[in-house]
């Protein structure tokens, strides 16, 4: 296995409390039916999460972000020449504002794929009914 590969296993078994968080709702097609997978390598990359038929990707920021941010918008560059859009958040707001982050990845979705949003059960909803 390659190193790029072996260090997206090692940030799969090492998540962040916001990456865990997230998971929850893009994991199993929970959100409008797009599968997403996390800790991606692409391009000499390691994407947080990728949605490859949309070729979307979700990027989660935490406090180190003001240290690797030539790093990060040099990465956002070659992705976007790739055909990717990259969306970004602030680990806190997917703590504290899950519902408004998902709403925008929801509307980023609806975008690339022309459809209109669908709402996604929580995953304690799921069982439910």
């Amino acid at each position: 296995m390659d190193m790029l590969r072996r260090r997206a296993r090692h940030l799969r078994n090492n998540a962040t409390d916001a990456e865990r968080h997230l998971w929850l709702f893009l994991r199993k097609r929970n959100l409008a039916g797009h599968r997403f997978r996390r800790q991606m390598p692409l391009a000499g990359y390691i994407a947080d999460f990728v949605c490859p038929a949309l070729k979307l990707i979700v990027e989660l920021d935490g406090g180190q972000y003001l240290e690797q941010a030539d790093y990060d918008a040099q990465r956002t560059e070659v992705l976007e020449a790739l055909g990717y859009r990259v969306l970004r958040y602030w680990n806190d707001d997917v703590l504290v504002r899950t519902g408004d982050v998902l709403e925008d990845i929801l509307r980023a979705v609806s975008q690339n794929n022309g459809t209109p949003p669908q709402p996604s059960p929580s995953p304690a909803a799921k069982g439910r009914g």
